[in-house]
């Protein structure tokens, strides 16, 4: 180890870092090293291995996706009355995290640590400094790739620590978990656990969790999108759930990327929350998707993609590992990219749905409350071949905000920030169907890209202003009889089905299922629960 980068961990604290959360036993701490400094440590250590383009790939072993049922918040005289608690937010005492808290500080001593001090907020003013401590460098590389790189004068002391130990093992009788792994956050401590699992994404998305319930308190809306920008600043918003093509549609060459997933919409307009990208990239090809294409490349991390032991060429195509493939690099590996990642207020918000039953209308425009509705709603329809365990029949996805896990407080308080984010900056939300078109999934026709593109150019540009609308009769929602690109029987869901008979019994189905779902909302305003559509 070169003196350069190995601070030992009886030095000062304010040197060594990580000791502030307990780690006073440690053998090294390798402090903010580069993206060079840790591939070379990972190929060392073989935690992964180059590809031919010079991506490091790796594994997260027993884990290819987050753990939900193994994600706790400590529930304490802050949290208490604030948070939703439930099945996605689950209570841990102080007591049993004090026990597990002890014992993971404990089990580092005498290993060594990756320390990287970064930031979530590309706003100055909602900036939140967090320290990440892993075991792993590549877990390291994963922070600092996807997190804000801040300039050595800009770092500042942690406001929250992440301690990321893949090796340590829960004991569920004694801490309160509910298997050997653990994701909990203390917002008390300000610190959060990662324990016994290697996906590098719960990192992220416990970053996320934390400036979903701090920012609402300061007039932020927190949002599970992505978000992009034109010529003439007009910055646009995508919601959409895994599948959809929030990440693809997004990725325009016409337009420059604010992020592709997490970002914060306060009154002076939007902000990006990380400094990188973490692209799914199961079937990624360079017609398809050229940015995410060119994006990995060396400093990129692929995680459980299928390389080739000879040649290390990739194969995106292969689900061997997993479906949940995927590529984290910085946000500047993204050509036209905007840095700092920031922009005005949105002038559009485009909700998409890959609905698989073929019922909703490929492009429809929203009221405010409606907006709300289908916010709340966060609708997407899966098939076999997206997750495990789906058989043949199209399944019914509802995640309230389009990011359900990842939020601490009640639904409704992200929806009125919406509608009040809406009204107030004058944006409308059109909401887009990606899904099918002429029957449901085995009948009809996936939604043709160029299509869904010619859409998407035509809000953008305005040119769906003044064109006549007509609402569905069940949806209630207002869908354009023209659009530029688009063949205008292609813009009449009903219409493209052969059997109509079957699109309305299909229709009312879905309604029923949105209505059934919209019951587990209390307290919204009327003016929502009227939006519904009508069975």
């Amino acid at each position: 180890m070169s003196s350069e980068a190995k601070q030992m961990s009886n030095t000062a604290e304010s040197s060594a870092g990580a000791l502030a959360h307990g780690l006073h036993n440690l053998n090294a701490a390798w402090r903010n090293l580069k993206a060079p400094q840790l591939i070379e440590q990972a190929v060392q250590r073989r935690e992964g291995s180059l590809a031919e383009n010079g991506a490091i790939v790796v594994r997260t072993g027993q884990f290819t996706g987050r753990s939900p049922k193994d994600k706790f918040i400590v529930r304490d005289e802050i949290t208490d009355p604030t948070v939703q608690w439930g099945a996605v937010n689950q209570p841990m005492s102080e007591a049993h995290f004090d026990r597990l808290y002890a014992r993971a500080t404990s089990f580092w001593s005498g290993q060594e640590a990756y320390v990287q001090d970064l930031l979530v907020g590309a706003d100055p003013e909602y900036a939140t400094s967090v320290r990440v401590v892993t075991q792993l460098a590549w877990h390291s590389l994963f922070g600092r790739q996807l997190f804000i790189r801040p300039d050595e004068s800009a770092k500042r002391d942690p406001e929250f620590t992440i301690l990321f130990a893949p090796e340590f093992q829960c004991n569920p009788a004694e801490e309160g978990t509910n298997s050997e792994t653990c994701i909990v956050i203390n917002f008390k401590k300000k610190v959060v656990l990662i324990l016994g699992t290697s996906y590098a994404g719960e990192m992220k998305k416990s970053a996320f969790t934390i400036l979903n319930y701090l920012l609402p308190a300061r007039g932020v809306f927190p949002m599970h999108c992505s978000a992009n920008v034109g010529k003439e600043g007009d910055v646009a918003l995508f919601f959409g759930l895994s599948g959809t093509g929030k990440t693809t549609l997004s990725a325009d060459p016409a337009r420059r990327l604010i992020g592709d997933d997490e970002h914060g919409w306060s009154d002076t307009g939007v902000f990006n929350f990380e400094g990188g990208c973490y692209a799914k990239c199961i079937r990624l090809s360079e017609e398809n998707e050229p940015q995410i294409w060119n994006a990995i490349r060396f400093g990129t991390v692929l995680e459980n993609v299928v390389m080739d032991a000879a040649t290390r060429r990739i194969d995106f195509d292969s689900d061997e590992i997993t479906e949940n493939t995927r590529a984290a690099y910085p946000l500047d590996y993204i050509d036209n990219a905007v840095m700092p990642s920031v922009g005005g207020h949105p002038r559009n918000v485009i909700f998409l749905t890959a609905d698989a039953f073929g019922v909703l209308p490929p492009i429809s425009r929203l009221t405010p409350e409606q907006a709300m509705y289908h916010f709340l709603s966060g609708y997407t329809a899966k098939v076999a071949g997206t997750e495990r365990g789906l058989g043949k029949e199209p399944q019914a996805t509802f995640s309230a905000c389009f990011g359900s896990p990842f939020l601490p407080r009640p639904a409704a308080a992200y929806a009125s920030l919406l509608g009040e984010k809406l009204r107030k900056h004058n944006a409308q939300c059109w909401l887009v169907n990606t899904g099918w078109a002429g029957g449901p999934y085995g009948v009809g026709s996936r939604m043709k890209l160029s299509y869904t593109r010619a859409m998407l150019n035509a809000v953008l540009a305005g040119d769906l202003r003044g064109i006549p609308m007509e609402p569905h009769p069940i949806f209630k929602v207002a869908s354009p009889r023209l659009c530029p690109g688009v063949p205008p029987q292609f813009l009449d869901a009903r219409g493209m089905w052969s059997d109509k008979e079957a699109y309305d019994r299909a229709a009312r189905d879905l309604a029923g299922r949105f209505n059934k779902n919209f019951e587990k909302f209390s307290g919204v305003a009327r003016e929502i629960v009227d939006a519904a559509p009508g069975v």
